[in-house]
C-alpha cells in the first residue's frame, strides 16, 4: 500500500476491482495494493477502531448473538458505513463499504500487531464481527463463500444420516426428527472441531465429528482465527520496514494507544475544586486507579515519577490550578521526608512543566485508559497503572472488599478482568459504587469517570462535559492546538490531522 499527500477523499471508489469483494464477509488474505492518502489512512483507522471498541462493549453488555446485540451492532455498522449484508448488486456504495472494510482491517492490523495483548484483543473483536456477518448470510451465500475461500466441507449422504440418526439427534438438542431430514451434516476431523467436541455439541465417531450446518461457523471461525493470528505474527516481523517510513511510525504508535474521546486538558473547571474537597471526592468520584494513588500519597506522603505524572495530570484535568497543584504536592510531601527547599528544587519544576509553564511550554493532557493500561507498567514500589490490568487478582479482590463492594459485584469485576476487559471492569466498578444498573456511557478515560460521577451525584449542576477535543499524543503543544494548516505530507501535520479526526468521530 502506498501513501500520497493530504488531499481528503470521502469516497473510496477508484479503479474498481470487483473480483476482490464478491461478499460482505472477508478472510482478509490479500492485502490492498492501491495508493491511499494519509487522510484516508487516518480516517479509516479511526472508524474501524471505534467499531471494534463498540463490539467489545456490546459483547459484555449483551448476550452475543441475541436480538439486542444484533440490533446494536447492525446500527453501528450502518452508521459507520461498513458492509455486513449480502448485496447482489455491487453498487458504488456497496463497493465502497466493502473496500473500506478491507483497507481499514489491514491498517489496524499494522497498529495492533505490536504486542501480544494488542494482537489478542484485535483477534477477539474481529472474530465477533466475523460471526455477526456470517449470521446475516443465507445458506446459499455461505456455500458460495466457502467455495470462494477454498473451504470444502464434505456433507454426509442421506444413508449415513439415517444410520447415525439417533446419535445425531442426541448430540444436537435443537434438532427434531423432522428437521434432521432437511439438515446437512459435515464430516470433519474431530481436532478441527475441538470447541464443539469439548462442549459436547456434536457427534464423534472414529476420529470424525459430524457438524450440523448451523454450527459450521465455529469451524470457519477457528480457521479465521488461525489465519489472522499467523498474519499478525508476520506483520510484527515486518514492522521494522514499515516503521522506517517516518510518516507511518507515529501514526501506528498513536493508533495502538488511541483514545477516541474528548480532551480533558482544557481548564474550564480550573479552580472549581478546592484542596479540602479532594479527600471526600476521591472516595466518591475517583476511578480506582486514582483512588489508589490518592490513598498511597496520603498514607506515605510520596509517589514515584510514574504515579506523580498519572495522578497529577488527572488532578489538573478535574480542575486544580497550577497554584493549587504546587500547594497540594508541597504540603503532602512535606509531611514525609521532603522539606520545602528540596521540594522547590526537585519537584516544583516538573509540576510547572506539566502545566506548560516550563521548558517547551507543552500542555500535557491527562492519561487515557488505553495509555495507562498499555504503557509504563508499574514495578515494585509503584502505585500507578490500572489496578484491573496490573494488580494480582487476589490483591484486587482484597482491595475491592475494603471499598465495601459486594461479593457478587467483586465476582463480576474479576470475571471481566479474567477476560481482559479492563475498562469494562472499571465501568462495572462505577455502577457498583454509584448504585446504578447501567452507567450509560462507554468508559475510556479516568477524567471521564470523574465527570460522569459528578454529573450523577450533583445532577449535572457543577461539572459539565467539555466540548469534544482530541487528546492526541500526551505532548500536544500550544501551536498544535491552533493549527489548521494547509495540506502537507510531513508527519507533524499528519499527526495533527489524526488528532482532529479523533475529535470528529
Amino acid at each position: 500500500m502506498e501513501f500520497r499527500g493530504k488531499k481528503r477523499h470521502t469516497k473510496l471508489t477508484g479503479g474498481r476491482k470487483e473480483e476482490l469483494y464478491p461478499y460482505s464477509l472477508q478472510f482478509y488474505q490479500q492485502p490492498p495494493t492501491e495508493n491511499i492518502s494519509l487522510a484516508e489512512f487516518e480516517t479509516l483507522a479511526v472508524e474501524r477502531l471505534k467499531l471494534l471498541k463498540m463490539i467489545e462493549n456490546l459483547g459484555v453488555s449483551y448476550v452475543k448473538g441475541s436480538e439486542k446485540y444484533k440490533e446494536k451492532l447492525e446500527a453501528e455498522l450502518r452508521k459507520l458505513k461498513f458492509s455486513y449484508r449480502l448485496q447482489d448488486d455491487l453498487s458504488n456504495d456497496v463497493y465502497d463499504q466493502r473496500r473500506k472494510d478491507h483497507v481499514s482491517h489491514f491498517i489496524v492490523r499494522l497498529a495492533y500487531c505490536q504486542s501480544e495483548d494488542l494482537r489478542r484483543w484485535f483477534i477477539q473483536q474481529e472474530m465477533d464481527l466475523f460471526r455477526f456477518r456470517f449470521s446475516e448470510m443465507s445458506k446459499e451465500s455461505i456455500q458460495k463463500f466457502l467455495a470462494h475461500n477454498n473451504l470444502t466441507y464434505k456433507a454426509i449422504s442421506d444413508e449415513q444420516k439415517n444410520l447415525y440418526a439417533n446419535d445425531l439427534l442426541s448430540s444436537s438438542s435443537a434438532l427434531s426428527v423432522t428437521k434432521l431430514e432437511d439438515q446437512e451434516f459435515y464430516k470433519i476431523e474431530f481436532w478441527n472441531a475441538a470447541d464443539l467436541v469439548r462442549t459436547r455439541k456434536v457427534y464423534v465417531w472414529e476420529g470424525f465429528a459430524y457438524i450440523p450446518f448451523q454450527e459450521i461457523v465455529i469451524i470457519i471461525l477457528n480457521d479465521f482465527r488461525t489465519k489472522l493470528s499467523k498474519a499478525l505474527a508476520l506483520s510484527a516481523r515486518s514492522l521494522p520496514v514499515v516503521q522506517s517510513d517516518e510518516r507511518l511510525q507515529p501514526l501506528l504508535n498513536h493508533l495502538s494507544h488511541s483514545y477516541l474521546g474528548q480532551d480533558y486538558s482544557t481548564q474550564r473547571n480550573a479552580g472549581k475544586i478546592s484542596l479540602d474537597q479532594i479527600d471526600a471526592i476521591s472516595t466518591k468520584s475517583f476511578p480506582l486507579c486514582m483512588r489508589q494513588l490518592h490513598k498511597e500519597l496520603r498514607d506515605n506522603h510520596h509517589l514515584r515519577h510514574g504515579g506523580r505524572m498519572q495522578y497529577g495530570l488527572f488532578l489538573k484535568g478535574i480542575g486544580l490550578t497550577l497554584e493549587q497543584a504546587l500547594q497540594f504536592w508541597k504540603l503532602e510531601f512535606s509531611k514525609g521526608k521532603v522539606d520545602a527547599e528540596k521540594f522547590d528544587k526537585s519537584y516544583a519544576y516538573s509540576i510547572r512543566h506539566s502545566y506548560g509553564k516550563e521548558g517547551k511550554r507543552t500542555d500535557y493532557t491527562p492519561y487515557s485508559c488505553m495509555k495507562i493500561i498499555l504503557t509504563n507498567p508499574p514495578s515494585q514500589g509503584d502505585y500507578h497503572g490500572c489496578p484491573f490490568r496490573h494488580s494480582d487478582p487476589e490483591l484486587l479482590k482484597q482491595k475491592l472488599q475494603t471499598f465495601k463492594i459486594s461479593p457478587t459485584g467483586i465476582s463480576q469485576i474479576l470475571e471481566l478482568v479474567k477476560g481482559m476487559h479492563y475498562q469494562l471492569a472499571c465501568q462495572k466498578y462505577f455502577e457498583l459504587t454509584h448504585n446504578v444498573d447501567d452507567c450509560g456511557f462507554s468508559l475510556n478515560h479516568p477524567n471521564q469517570y470523574f465527570v460522569e460521577s459528578q454529573k450523577l451525584l450533583t445532577g449535572g449542576r457543577d461539572i459539565k462535559k467539555e466540548s469534544s477535543l482530541p487528546e492526541g499524543s500526551q505532548t500536544k503543544t500550544s501551536s498544535q492546538k491552533s493549527t489548521n494548516s494547509t495540506s502537507s505530507s510531513n508527519i507533524t501535520n499528519s499527526t495533527e490531522d489524526l488528532e482532529q479526526l479523533f475529535s470528529e468521530y
